[in-house]
């Protein structure tokens, strides 16, 4: 008889919703919710789709699970914290709901954690929120005092290939030092040492440019545009009409790949342009580490691209051998977090309770 406990492990996208059902770390049941985007811009703001994207993930829940032990939800923009798995608590729901460092999907994570637990009369988590912050301290200084770099990265799946490198490297993860490229819809790229991301892109602002958007721009030019442009316009154009859409009017690498085997030269200068910014940021990373990286990690879906990440290892690869993990997988990064804190392995955190001072 299967005695592992079931974890229900859960990501909402823009208008879609990551699910899976796993007994310990193995999938029974998966399954990606598409949310009619129709529907979805009749309410303002991702909180007010809430009931609404509710109503079809209970519905799938209910077909594929009769009963739960835990439940594992994304984290979002909230509370800077470290690594690590959480308890869901009130002032985890009410930062999320409050949008505490911005408003994005991920926000949704831990109250859609919180209501399915209730259904099932168990315990609700996140694992590894964006909102992880490990840094060192020269990695806050922005260049002036009142605005401060923040930490805000694809923390969950840098965390997951960083510990998966480690054992795959045969080192312990605690004297272990990577550079991991979280390459997405947004890019994060961060110098993990001890399995601790001392520093990191914040991929809403700042590194390559991806697919949707514009990473870090020329700041005299950017400043002339925010005079030209209202808050709303400049923040769609910088995050989800930026990178790949801007230049070649599609977030699809499919896309863009089949435009360069056509021949399509402007398709091809920009996606190895995307490529040089990648490597060149994960260079600098590098110098985090003084140079002393075991490997260099490339994941999440771009780095299913033969091309673009031939044209990344081309320029990286003096540096450390580079490991290939496509995919992101987060489901089973959300799920194996929970399941280390049910097995006793690591402690289960407390919300609220740290960094204070930020």
């Amino acid at each position: 008889m299967d005695t592992a406990p079931t974890i229900l492990a859960l990501n909402p996208g823009s208008t879609s919703t990551k699910m899976g059902v796993f007994s310990g770390d193995r999938l029974l049941a998966g399954q990606t919710l598409r949310h009619d985007s129709a529907l979805l811009q009749e309410y303002a703001g991702i909180w007010n789709q809430f009931e609404f994207r509710l109503q079809s993930i209970r519905a799938w829940v209910r077909e594929h699970a009769a009963a739960v032990s835990a439940v594992a939800g994304i984290g979002g923009l909230l509370r800077p914290v470290r690594g690590g798995t959480y308890r869901v608590n009130t002032r985890m729901l009410e930062d999320a709901k409050a949008n505490f460092q911005g408003e994005h999907s991920s926000n949704l994570g831990c109250a859609f954690a919180d209501a399915l637990a209730r259904d099932y009369g168990c315990e609700a988590f996140v694992v590894d929120p964006v909102s992880v912050d490990e840094f060192e301290p020269s990695a806050r200084y922005s260049g002036h005092p009142i605005i401060q770099r923040r930490s805000l990265s694809h923390a969950l799946n840098i965390h997951a290939a960083a510990r998966r490198a480690a054992e795959e490297c045969g080192v312990a993860l605690a004297s272990s030092a990577f550079v991991v490229a979280h390459l997405g819809g947004g890019i994060s790229i961060a110098p993990v040492r001890g399995g601790r991301i001392i520093d990191v892109n914040d991929a809403a602002s700042d590194g390559p440019f991806s697919p949707e958007r514009t990473g870090g721009l020329p700041l005299q030019p950017f400043i002339t545009l925010c005079r030209d442009h209202d808050e709303r316009e400049t923040r769609r154009m910088v995050m989800g009409q930026g990178g790949l859409v801007a230049y070649l009017g599609t977030n699809s690498a499919q896309e863009v790949e089949r435009r360069i085997a056509e021949g399509d030269k402007q398709a091809k200068a920009v996606y190895e342009a995307m490529a040089y910014q990648i490597a060149k940021e994960i260079g600098a990373m590098a110098t985090v580490l003084e140079g002393k990286a075991n490997k260099i990690v490339l994941t999440g879906g771009l780095a299913g691209s033969a091309i673009l990440t031939a044209w990344i290892r081309q320029r990286v690869s003096f540096i450390a051998p580079v490991l290939m993990y496509p995919g992101e997988d987060e489901l089973q990064a959300l799920a194996g977090g929970v399941l280390r804190v049910l097995r006793g392995e690591e402690p289960s955190l407390i919300y609220g309770t740290e960094h204070a001072d930020l």
